[in-house]
């Protein structure tokens, strides 16, 4: 008889790290073992309450409840259009050149097959978000890694890129403040990937959700003169407002671009559910003092996460922008895996190996601060009691 087999692409994947980890995670738990995770990078604050005030006055309408525009609704678009002039200075014309998205990660994929033909090239960072490299995988892209190395600041040696055959590449993907190792851009880096991208006809596309996050001076590429007619920019309210589970994002490029996605979008996803991108709208137009406040307790969360990294003989760069600290690992432990499995099945701790962002990964570790103080204080202790027993 006839067997049955899943499509060829998904010989190309696995299951995310995350979702198999957290099911262990969670049987853990049901076995009462009480584990702290700081492996995610999931904001555990509110999102300002004006836009939790807008949404549930919003849902309690009759006429909220249908379909929605696949372009999202004008407040929404002109929300992130302010946002940008704002705090990006950078003008984003919110009729043509920006696409709300359901999650930032969801548009890696619309993104992908807009642009890539099986065979085409992708510049993919090593390390780097594993979805650029899944999602290259299942469109039948070819993924040519790029190194990002501490001693470089964890940026793109764009000279030694050259040097190779760039023919065939049709994207590459950045990101920055970077994930996983928190280094921040410049505007100096984001012009050096504008002429790279002009000079050899490769779609720049920048994921930027980390902006906001314990740095000071939120950049975009997007401001850089020309960036417009070869790249994308990603952004996402999921870290910078607190909404992960909203799944409120957007991507900024040029009117032709933007119709391409277009395309794919509408004929995989619906529009979103007008009281959440009302609140969305809302929630772009906060005051400084609220990311302000957010960054307060990241900041006081970090020297938490910094103190585990100390007992553990790990080094980092306490510059580090984001969610994360990212930190080198002792001699004496074969990988990062290693190392997080002894702290998650010794100590109940689980941290993120660096090694599932690729192979330059894999002498760090990572460590997530969307977890309350009281928990980081407790995981500082059980890692301390790991430490001195051996």
């Amino acid at each position: 008889m006839k067997t049955i087999v899943p499509a060829e692409r998904l010989n190309s994947v696995s299951e995310y790290y995350f979702s198999r980890k957290l099911k262990e995670v969670a049987e853990m738990n049901k076995q009462g073992k009480d584990v702290i995770n700081l492996g995610v990078g999931g904001p555990d604050q509110p999102p300002p309450q004006a836009a939790i005030d807008v949404f549930c006055k919003a849902a309690g309408r009759a006429d909220m409840h249908g379909y929605q525009p696949y372009v999202g609704i004008p407040e929404l678009r002109q929300a992130f259009s302010d946002w940008y002039r704002r705090w990006y200075r950078t003008e984003l014309n919110p009729q043509t050149e920006i696409q709300p998205l359901i999650g930032s990660k969801e548009g890696i994929l619309h993104i992908s097959l807009a642009f890539l033909n099986p065979g085409d090239g992708v510049l993919i960072p090593n390390p780097g978000y594993p979805t650029y490299a899944s999602v290259s995988n299942l469109v039948g892209a070819k993924i040519i890694p790029y190194d990002l190395e501490a001693h470089r600041g964890w940026q793109p040696d764009l000279e030694a890129l050259e040097k190779t055959d760039l023919s065939n590449v049709k994207m590459m993907w950045t990101n920055y403040p970077n994930m996983p190792t928190g280094a921040p851009a410049t505007i100096e880096l984001y012009r050096r990937l504008v002429a790279f991208g002009k000079k050899h006809q490769i779609v720049i596309c920048n994921d930027n959700p980390y902006s906001f996050i314990l740095n000071e001076h939120p950049i975009s590429i997007m401001e850089v003169e020309g960036a417009k007619t070869v790249c994308i920019e990603l952004n996402s309210l999921s870290k910078s407002h607190n909404m992960p589970g909203w799944r409120m994002a957007m991507l900024a490029s040029n009117p032709e671009f933007i119709q391409w996605i277009l395309k794919v979008k509408s004929n995989i996803d619906s529009g979103q559910f007008k009281p959440m991108m009302l609140a969305a709208a809302e929630a772009l137009n906060v005051s400084p003092a609220w990311y302000a406040e957010v960054n307060a307790t990241y900041r006081r969360r970090r020297m938490i996460a910094e103190e585990i990294m100390n007992l553990l003989d790990c080094s980092f760069d306490p510059k580090q922008s984001g969610l994360f600290v990212w930190g080198k690992i002792p001699d004496h432990y074969r990988d990062s895996e290693a190392l997080s499995d002894k702290l998650l099945y010794e100590a109940n701790v689980f941290l993120t190996p660096g090694l599932i962002f690729g192979s330059n990964g894999t002498r760090y570790i990572r460590i997530s601060l969307c977890c309350n103080e009281s928990r980081l204080r407790e995981a500082v202790m059980r890692v301390e009691e790991l430490v001195v027993s051996g």
